[in-house]
């Protein structure tokens, strides 16, 4: 079981500059695309892609790229005239293959952040991420206020443990995987588990006999977040594609072809496919904006929607 997509940014950097040495000691020189590539890919006419196996997201089946972000990305390679060729690895070889150049681009429910995008390029999202719950039984909570005195869990190393230590009177339950969690909410031995919202849906329709729900979090408010910055975990985030900086003719493209998915309805049926509602993953929050204006996109730019 690999380390959720949603890292603490600090963890994030360290674990990407620490790939990407160890990566490029095997050698300096990237491979360099050939003359008259119209997207500068690695190869011309096809798309390298790094994913990890992780449902309903990302997996490779034969030959085959399923999950998600693999639909998404096989509807934008179509339009762009690319062929798709998947490369298996793990989180970290997700992010330091695309900063050592090594793939065209890696998928998966990656969040958008700072450092992260100081070593690469990241597409507008595709989705956005809410703050998902997997609740026991039919209990209805919406607020962290709710949650406070409660037992709840997460899987070690995940920045949820952060945000669930600084809940008043919560009690931290941490485990190996994400089976872990789902076991132990299916007892009742905690009674809310924080986890990426699409596995929470997928192993809810997959396994209806653990009886637990999907619920969402409403987002901790500018000011609470101010007061305590362990809620911004609590919040939505970006997801994005992430492009090697090499690439900026390849990000503009998908990006682009993102948007149209939008405004053709083609990624809402996507999200209702997987179980999602497009009025959480298909509309950003307020502060979204911001977050990457002046930074890798113009001071005009807005987040895509339906």
């Amino acid at each position: 079981m690999w380390w959720t997509r949603r890292r603490s940014n600090v963890f994030s950097a360290a674990l990407a500059l620490v790939t990407l040495a160890s990566l490029t000691a095997c050698g300096d020189d990237a491979a360099e695309p050939a003359a008259g590539n119209a997207y500068g890919t690695l190869e011309p006419g096809v798309l390298k892609v790094a994913v990890q196996p992780y449902m309903p997201y990302t997996a490779v089946r034969g030959e085959d790229l399923v999950g998600i972000d693999s639909e998404i990305l096989q509807a934008v390679a179509k339009k762009l005239g690319l062929r798709l060729e998947p490369q298996v690895t793990d989180f970290s070889g997700m992010l330091g293959n695309v900063q050592a150049r090594r793939v065209d681009i890696s998928i998966g429910g990656i969040a958008w952040s700072k450092e992260r995008q100081a070593q690469g390029l990241f597409t507008d999202p595709p989705y956005y991420s809410p703050p998902a719950m997997a609740v026991h039984g039919d209990q209805s909570y919406s607020t962290v206020r709710d949650l406070a005195g409660l037992p709840l869990g997460t899987v070690t190393g995940y920045v949820w443990v952060k945000s669930i230590q600084a809940i008043p009177g919560a009690k931290l339950h941490a485990y190996p995987d994400a089976n872990g969690v789902f076991n132990d909410l299916s007892a009742g031995r905690i009674k809310v588990g924080f986890l990426d919202p699409l596995l929470i849906i997928y192993t809810q329709q997959k396994r209806p006999d653990m009886r637990f729900s999907t619920r969402y979090l409403t987002a901790p408010t500018d000011a609470e977040v101010k007061e305590n910055a362990s809620y911004e975990y609590l919040r939505p985030y970006m997801t994005s594609f992430y492009i090697p900086k090499q690439e900026p003719r390849l990000e503009q493209a998908v990006s682009k072809e993102i948007r149209q998915m939008y405004a053709g309805g083609e990624l809402a049926a996507l999200v209702k496919k997987y179980g999602g509602d497009p009025e959480q993953f298909l509309k950003p929050s307020p502060w979204m904006a911001g977050q990457r204006r002046g930074v890798d996109r113009p001071a005009d730019w807005q987040p895509p929607t339906v």
